[in-house]
């Protein structure tokens, strides 16, 4: 039991951050999911990180009252965003939500109530690690749920093809509508969690970098998979500690990574798994 504690004692901000990535990483792979490459995940983190800490620090909202007002709004503002994108694909869908997360970094970074480029510290501290860990779980619960509805198959169906999709009667606008919507969502809890666990944000801690790791987690565990994007997330986090010395070239390290993922498992760490599970036999 001390060796435990002495464990959380040392790592317990590492630890943190784990349980936050694993929630931005779901976040991603639930747009992912319906055949949506949108990297605004980090700018809706953005978005409810400042609106849960305003709202405490300023109007001094409790931390249940003030992290809800955050989720709405990042799931208000998916959702806003989600109607103009909703005929984009691809690259184009890519191209326009990374602009739009510019444009948050932009607007945060100007403005004086979010403290502009300094940021905002001495965020009330109320987040611990069993909160973190227990919205995860409840975020993974649901969306486990969620997959055996029939949303999850018309999600599936709306990536895989969107003519035989429509064909039998899917909403395909609706079912990319609602993906990015509860992809916002997610992320917000995400934001909001984060200010409250570490007492200090700023722009950069949601800009472009941030959204692109939230991506190679997805890519490297498996960007139909969420336990393969949560693996990746856990992965990832903890690499930089575990070598140290290379700590200097994260970035390089992620790259390395991800290319030798997409060479020698393209749908993911979570296809390898896959295919060595043994096969499922019936008897006859």
């Amino acid at each position: 039991m001390n060796v435990l504690v002495d464990f959380y004692g040392h790592h317990s901000r590492l630890i943190d951050q784990i349980g936050i990535n694993a929630l931005l990483a779901l976040s991603l792979s639930v747009s992912l999911q319906a055949g949506q490459l949108a990297l605004a995940q980090a700018a809706f983190a953005g978005i409810a990180a400042y609106v849960s800490a305003i709202a405490s620090m300023q109007y001094h909202w409790p931390l249940a009252a003030s992290i809800l007002l955050a989720v709405l709004c990042s799931t208000l503002v998916a959702a806003l965003l989600a109607y103009p994108v909703r005929k984009l694909r691809g690259i184009f869908l890519a191209i326009a939500t990374v602009g739009f997360g510019e444009i948050v970094r932009v607007v945060v970074n100007n403005l004086s109530i979010t403290g502009g480029a300094e940021g905002l510290s001495g965020i009330p501290n109320d987040v611990t690690t069993p909160i973190i860990y227990g919205a995860l779980a409840l975020v993974a619960v649901a969306l486990y749920l969620l997959s055996r509805t029939k949303f999850a198959l018309a999600v599936a169906l709306t990536r895989e093809d969107e003519a035989a999709a429509r064909g039998v009667g899917v909403d395909v606008g609706m079912v990319r509508f609602a993906s990015l919507a509860l992809g916002g969502a997610i992320a917000g809890l995400a934001g909001a969690l984060y200010a409250h666990a570490f007492y200090f944000i700023a722009p950069g801690d949601f800009g472009f970098p941030r959204m692109e790791a939230i991506l190679v987690w997805c890519v490297i565990g498996g960007v139909t998979s969420p336990i393969g994007a949560v693996a990746g997330a856990v992965f990832l986090s903890i690499l930089p500690e575990a070598i140290r010395a290379l700590a200097d070239f994260r970035e390089v390290t992620n790259g390395i990574i991800l290319l030798v993922v997409i060479l020698f498992a393209p749908s993911g760490l979570s296809a390898l798994w896959r295919s060595r599970r043994p096969p499922v036999t019936r008897d006859a």
